[in-house]
């Protein structure tokens, strides 16, 4: 399952739960393909780094995260530097800060 998810992160998605739940598994697969964050159990979608490393690779992960995160500066920030559309999913808050929507 490693190898997979290291050449395919969204090889997650066919995984048996267990390795949904493996942190080794999870963050290779999340660094090859930040949206398979959205394969990974909510454990992973509440770790702060967890979600730093998927939305960094792809702003996509972003509506997969905690709803927390939507709220967190660094994380919003690195995901809608790679998409700007991604703003529909961010905090009301930061959705107004003039560095965030500059960067979108």
């Amino acid at each position: 399952v490693h190898v997979a998810v290291t050449q395919n992160g969204s090889a997650l998605y066919y995984a048996a739960n267990e390795f949904k739940a493996d942190r080794d598994i999870v963050h290779a697969a999340v660094t090859q393909n930040g949206c398979a964050l959205r394969y990974a159990t909510n454990e992973f979608k509440a770790d702060r780094d967890f979600v730093h490393v998927a939305v960094t690779q792809n702003g996509d992960a972003l509506p997969c995260a905690a709803e927390e995160f939507k709220a967190d500066r660094d994380i919003v920030y690195a995901a809608v530097t790679l998409n700007g559309r991604l703003l529909h999913y961010v905090a009301d808050e930061l959705s107004a800060d003039r560095d965030i929507v500059h960067a979108a």
